[in-house]
């Protein structure tokens, strides 16, 4: 049994990660909508899913890029994400791998 003291200063707080984060995702994932603070305290709304017990946030460019590549390939099982940038001016590629 831990003491208080090695609990806290063995936790870390959850933090929703990144599809950019992953090597990989399958397609088939389920999507959910939760609400979120920024560093102001203004509130966000954002689409995730989770994967091995990690959330995973998806970027609404993604869901676009996404819809583009599954409307010519819609067999497409397994796709990766880049980011390049930061903030306001992140970018993300898709790419296909199946």
């Amino acid at each position: 049994m831990a003491t208080l003291k090695e609990e806290a200063l063995a936790y870390q707080p959850k933090q929703t990660k990144n599809i950019s984060d992953l090597p990989e995702c399958p397609i088939s994932v389920h999507i959910m909508t939760d609400t979120g603070k920024n560093d102001d305290g203004k509130e966000f709304t954002y689409k995730y899913f989770e994967l091995n017990g990690e959330r995973y946030r998806v970027p609404q460019s993604v869901l676009n890029s996404l819809k583009v590549i599954l409307t010519q390939n819609p067999n497409m099982s397994k796709f990766k994400v880049i980011r390049s940038g930061s903030g306001m001016g992140t970018e993300y590629t898709v790419i296909p791998l199946m």
